[in-house]
């Protein structure tokens, strides 16, 4: 418990704006579609920014995209920081990424409103591209703001579309001049939707995230050979189909087998030729493999491709794999996890201590800084989705818990 008297965020404020930034790059019916580096993208930044200097923050772009805005404090030292991201997938919603950036311009906004200042500077970043859904890896932003990808690599990846990060960077205004690399943070603490059922299902309001399971994306190539359907028999096939069919379905069993947190999900399936009457001759794929578990994923790794390396030798048919993603488990850092709690308890707000299925940019800011996240409800656990919503209510109990918690890192001695 504390005895600090906290100011209350304003929610109608806070629904507004995401109302707001959800009108760029809004889609027919509902929901977003503000893909990394898009044009839809940089209306959404510009907008972002605005705020962020509407607030008197200084606003920083470095040279991977990401926008770093600070509020001062009384003490020049190093910022607790909050933030996400607003790029989206094609088909998204409204609060994954936003609401985390949202949420800590409301913060400010209502620190602001008070007259208050915190002991450090208080920073709400949105970090480029990490949803992964144009440009691979996902949360790239971030990885090379703490110096995890170097620069150079991140700026020359060709997007789903063809284009380069840099170029596109350049194109919309955001190949900003601030280094990356070795960021001075003092922590870091995102909000964020759960996009998934479990706080629903039991009724809790804020999840206590203690961590990030492992995340490993790997692409698939199969190349075999195209022939007619109907005189090829079966027996003399090269059938690039057949296999990517059989390492899907392993992948499935592999992670029933497992079992525990073990996860596996075959998203992408590209034949060729693509035609009725063809036996496919190319197959492109990917399988998403993750566990809160290092070792059990590396074991679903291995054998993922060893099965992969069979069933492609079996039917004649070559198989090439390409690593797009991999980051390790991440536990948080226990002070900020039991700051959640406390301001959580503080509230009168049930919670539940969980780790998060997705991946999110809080993981990698763990790397140079003590990290933690707060989840509020998904409804149906929809996410990814024109359909994603979390109630009013939940949102402004969110941010809340997240002012609470800045406020308490940042005034600490």
């Amino acid at each position: 418990m504390t005895d600090t008297v906290f100011p209350r965020i304003d929610a109608e404020r806070l629904l507004a704006s995401l109302q707001s930034l959800g009108q760029l790059g809004a889609l027919p019916g509902g929901g977003v579609n503000r893909l990394a580096l898009t044009d839809a993208d940089r209306l959404g930044r510009d907008w972002t920014v605005q705020r962020m200097r509407e607030l008197g923050m200084e606003v920083r772009i470095d040279a991977i995209g990401n926008g770093i805005a600070v509020y001062p404090g009384q003490e020049d030292r190093p910022p607790v920081m909050m933030g996400s991201h607003i790029d989206t997938v094609r088909t998204g919603g409204l609060y994954d990424g936003n609401y985390g950036v949202l949420a800590g311009l409301e913060v400010i906004a209502t620190l602001r409103d008070a007259g208050l200042r915190t002991r450090r500077p208080l920073a709400v970043a949105f970090f480029t591209n990490e949803e992964g859904a144009r440009f691979q890896p996902n949360m790239m932003g971030s990885l090379v703001y703490v110096g995890g990808l170097p620069l150079a690599d991140a700026l020359t990846t060709h997007g789903i579309d063809g284009p380069t990060v840099g170029a596109e960077l350049a194109r919309i205004g955001y190949a900003g001049a601030a280094p990356v690399g070795a960021p001075q943070v003092d922590s870091y603490v995102e909000l964020h939707i759960e996009q998934g059922l479990v706080l629903e299902q039991q009724g809790r309001q804020i999840g206590i995230v203690e961590g990030v399971q492992g995340i490993s994306w790997t692409e698939f190539t199969l190349e075999g050979t195209s022939n007619h359907a109907g005189t090829t028999p079966m027996a003399m096939r090269h059938d690039a189909g057949l296999v990517a069919s059989r390492i899907a379905v392993f992948a499935r069993e592999l992670a029933l087998r497992l079992g525990g947190r073990q996860l596996a999900t075959v998203g992408l399936m590209e034949m060729r030729p693509g035609l009725v009457n063809v036996v496919p001759n190319e197959v492109l794929f990917t399988v998403d493999l993750r566990n809160t578990d290092e070792a059990v994923l590396q074991q679903a790794e291995a054998e993922l491709l060893a099965f992969a390396a069979q069933a492609a030798e079996a039917e004649g048919v070559r198989c090439r794999t390409r690593p797009l993603a991999r980051f390790a488990p991440v536990a948080f850092d226990p002070r900020v996890v039991e700051e959640v709690a406390a301001q959580a308890g503080v509230l009168g707000l049930s919670t539940l201590r969980m780790p998060s299925g997705a991946g999110h940019d809080a993981q990698i800011l763990a790397r140079v800084c003590p990290a933690g996240m707060i989840f509020v409800p998904s409804a149906g656990g929809l996410s990814h989705n024109v359909r994603e919503y979390t109630a009013p209510q939940a949102l402004a109990q969110g941010a809340q818990v997240l002012l609470q918690v800045v406020m308490q890192l940042a005034d600490r001695p």
